[in-house]
Order: C-alpha cells, then structure tokens, then sequence
C-alpha cells in the first residue's frame, strides 16, 4: 500500500508553477485563468469531468500546445517550453493513456527511439535491466512488444520517462487498462519515484485510487480551476461532487435475488479469431437470470467485442453454440430478430455503432426501435412518434440537448451515452446487454446510467455488463465473471469476491479448482489493448 507523500514542504520551492494560465480554439476557452504548483517528491491528483480543459492543461505543461496567457516557472525560474523535446529536456516525462509503442519491435528498441540524440546507446539493454530490476517493474530487453502483456507493455513507456531522469511524470488514466496486482505495482514504483525526490501528476477518474495515492487535487470544472485540496481529507463522493458540481446520488448495491429464474442460456459459444489482433472464443457458457445484474469484468483485448458480437448476433458462425431465450433457440438470429424477441443492446462505441453522429436524436432513437407499434406506417417514418420518443428517453435520463432535436454529433459524450442508454432502456427489454456502458463518460453520467441498469433489474430484467472498471462491476453486479484470453470463468456471487481474486482471474490464475480459467502460457501473443 502506497503512503501518500505529505502536500509539500513549508521550505521547499515548488518545482513547477503556473500563473493566470489560458487556452482557447476559436470561441471555446478550453482552460480559464488557471494557477498550479506542485512540488518535488509530491503524488498530485489532475481532477475534472470529461471536458473539464485537464487534457489541455497537461499539454501546456509538456509543451504539445502553448497558452494564449500566462506563464510557468520551473524550479523557480520562467520557462517556455515550445515542444515536447524541450520539456523532456528540462526534465518532464509524460506516460499518455493510449501506449505508443511499436508492436513488431523490441522493448530496447522502442526505448531507444525516444531516447534523445545525446543519449548512449551503449550498453542499454543492459541498463534497462538494472534500472528496471530496481524500481520492481523488471523488463527483458529483447522481448517483442507484440509478447508482452498489458503491463509489461506500461513499464516500457514508464522506464522511456525513467531512464531520461525526470523531475515530473505525468501520468494520465494509467490504471485504465491494468489489473489490481499490476495497479499496486505502479503505485509502489510512483511511491519510490516520490522518495527519490520525483513528481508525479496523475490524472485518473478511479477516485479511490486518487485517495490511496495522492495527497492534494487541483480540480478542474469548465476550464476553471474551481478547488484545490488534500485528498486525504475529502471523501470519494466529496471529490466527485466537487468534480460536478451538484450532489451525486449514492448507489445503492443491488439485493442479491433469490432463485431466480433464467431468462437465457449461451452454452458452448466458440469463435476463431478474425485477424491477428482478434481473440478467439472458448467454450463460453453463461446464465442470464431475471432480476439480476451480471458483470464481465476483463482487461482490453481479452475477447470483449468478440463476446458482445456473439451475444448481439452481428457474428453468427459455425462454432456460435446454442442461444436459449426460455424454450426458444435464437443462436441463429439476426441482431433485429433479436430485438424483437426482447433483448437490447448497447455497443462500446457509441459513435457509429449505436448511433449516427450526424442523423438527429429523433432519428437515431428509430435506429433500434423501428419495430415498436407506430413507429413506422405503411414503410414511412411517423417523424411525431419519433420525435416524441426522442423527447421522452431526453426527460428520462437528462439528457442536455443543446436544442429540441440535435444532431448526435452536437451531445457531449455523457449525454450521448445517457441516450443511448436510455433507447435501450426505455424499450422496457427483458435482457439488456451493455459494452462499457461508462466508458468515457462524468462521474455524474455515469452515476445515472448505473443508476438506471440497476433498476431495469430491479423491474425484473437481465442486465449483463461487459465492463474494464472494477468499481463499476462492484458497484452495479449481483454476479461477476472474468474474461481472459477468450475464457469466461464461472460466474461469483459479488459479495463473495474481491479485487484480488478478480486480478488473478483477469491473469489467467484459477482462484477455486472448479474454474475452467487456465493458468497464462509463455511467451503467446497478447493483443492490442483496445483504445
């Protein structure tokens, strides 16, 4: 368990600094007027909703964009930092939540192409081994990038900052894609990063995490900066509201149900890979119960949008098993057929998939619900009907529309979700499938959809969620099961587990001998995490 470093130091100077610091596009100002510090050897959380300017704010500092005013001070001293190359010079590193390495490459040589000119390479497989055995995050030099997993693939882009001696790290969403065990090994190398004297701002929505590891927040709300605290004396829910600015409703834990009955039955689901970077199926079984939320949980790339194809019918092969909605086989439906058989869906890639960003609400709330009574007369759109649906999934779920029928496009990521989400719902399905129903979206967003999910299963629905946040399938599920590497591990009772024995599912590890989880082969090729 990490301690988090004191705030900082009466005496001691802050190692950056920055004053009255704005950013506009065109008419948007993107950060307002904003002034920061923080200090050598502190762990400093970056808080705010989606849209809040902190993206913005941490590409001023490394230097990716300029402020139109403003300025920062850097060990006391006004500095300007022009390009990224600059700020590393002067001795800030950024770890990005998207990786960006070079998969057919080595780790050394990935390391070696973001090294700057002066660097020696001489010796640096070497070098990358000592200084990653010490930190506790050991790397094999020569292994392919393509070999390792999700995070191993992290450690590399941290020992990139590392092995450049950085004053400041900045981290943004870093735990996104790991699991508990490799969570807690990121925060035992921040920890030791922090007594070595290193900075570290770390942007992440996970608040529990923020409070395990850091000791002050700057918080970000529309491009202002709105408070500054010490994380160890606000809550979780305090940080949130902060974050939005109202009072977040609590969730309260779904009843576990009793004997309740299934709704619908995959049994024996396989599926090969499509392409290099797909992950084939295994025997996938599960049990949808009426009354019941059960989470997929899993890390990107272990098979979640093959498994959401499946369960939707947009693939339907040879291997597809048996689908059993009650005494009714819908393994070779079609998602429409589907639909009307009373199950919905929610894709993870709300852009596109679940809806048209340029078609109007009105129109993208028929995408999926041209089949309901008037919806449609004679093969032409009854546009009343539509629009009224449109307005009544917006009064539902609070969906901000910036006039009476927008384009998709023209909604904020969380209020797009809460639409579709509230399509879906608003159907009234017997089994509700969700992708990643927060992905992307404000802690106030996704409180409501949560929110919702749970009392679609109280009325007596299935809900099942294939999500990567924990928190989320803690918060929401009656059971949980683990994806890994296209295995589905039986499905837990969530008051029996735990973060723990979820991360040794999520790496393969069986927790009881009744799992059909396999322990991890060697050396086999992991795909690309899901971006």
């Amino acid at each position: 368990m990490v301690s988090p470093k004191s705030s900082k130091s009466s005496a001691a100077p802050p190692l950056l600094a920055g004053f009255g610091l704005t950013k506009s596009f065109g008419d948007f100002t993107a950060n307002r007027d904003i002034d920061f510090t923080i200090y050598p050897g502190e762990l400093h959380a970056l808080l705010g909703e989606n849209g809040a300017g902190k993206s913005t704010f941490v590409k001023m500092i490394y230097g990716l964009l300029q402020p139109d005013s403003g300025y920062f001070e850097w060990q006391g001293k006004p500095i300007h930092f022009s390009n990224p190359q600059e700020a590393r010079a002067a001795g800030i590193g950024m770890v990005f939540q998207h990786f960006s390495l070079f998969e057919a490459m080595s780790i050394v040589e990935n390391i070696a192409l973001a090294l700057p000119p002066e660097f020696s390479k001489e010796g640096l497989p070497e070098l990358i081994e000592k200084k990653s055995a010490e930190y506790g995050i050991p790397l094999r030099p020569h292994s392919l990038v393509a070999d390792l997993s999700v995070g191993e693939q992290q450690r590399v882009e941290i020992m990139r900052c590392l092995l450049q001696d950085p004053a400041l790290l900045i981290m943004d969403e870093p735990t996104s894609v790991l699991t508990p065990q490799e969570t807690q090994q990121l925060f035992d190398v921040l920890g030791k990063l922090a007594k070595q004297g290193c900075a570290v701002l770390f942007i992440s929505h996970k608040l529990e995490e923020i409070k395990q590891l850091t000791s002050r927040a700057t918080i970000l709300r529309g491009g202002e900066k709105i408070a500054e605290v010490d994380t160890q004396t606000k809550s979780a829910k305090q940080l949130a509201e902060l974050m939005v600015g109202v009072k977040i409703a609590a969730i309260k834990p779904p009843v576990a149900q009793k004997k309740a009955p299934a709704i619908m039955t995959v049994s024996g689901l396989s599926r090969p890979a499509d392409g290099p970077f797909d992950t084939a199926l295994c025997d996938i079984n599960l049990t949808a119960h009426a009354g019941e939320v059960l989470g997929i949980a899993g890390i990107a790339g272990n098979g979640q949008s093959e498994l959401m194809d499946a369960l939707t019918g947009e693939w339907r092969g040879a291997q597809a098993g048996i689908f059993q909605k009650g005494t009714e086989d819908i393994s070779r439906m079609n998602p429409a057929e589907r639909r009307l058989n009373g199950l919905a869906f929610v894709p993870e890639e709300r852009n596109g998939h679940a809806a048209v960003p340029s078609m109007r609400l009105s129109e993208n709330a028929l995408l999926t619900s041209f089949e309901r009574a008037g919806a449609v007369r004679m093969g032409v759109v009854n546009q009343s009907y539509a629009t009224q649906f449109a307005d009544r999934i917006s009064a539902m779920f609070d969906v901000r529309r910036p006039e009476a029928d927008p384009q998709a496009s023209s909604l904020s990521g969380g209020n797009l979700q809460k639409f579709v989400v509230g399509r879906e719902i608003a159907k009234e399905p017997e089994i509700l499938i969700v992708s990643q129903p927060t992905w992307g979206v404000d802690v106030g967003a996704a409180q409501f959809i949560r929110k919702a999910m749970i009392e679609l299963a109280a009325g007596g629905a299935s809900v099942i969620v294939i999500s990567q946040d924990l928190e989320e399938i803690f918060a929401i599920s009656h059971k949980i099961a683990v994806l890994h590497e296209g295995r589905l591990s039986k499905a837990y009772p969530a008051a029996e587990m735990n973060p723990q024995n979820i991360g040794l599912l999520m790496g393969g590890i069986p927790i009881d001998k009744d799992s059909k989880t396999t322990p991890p082969k060697p050396k086999k090729k992991r795909k690309r995490v899901a971006s």
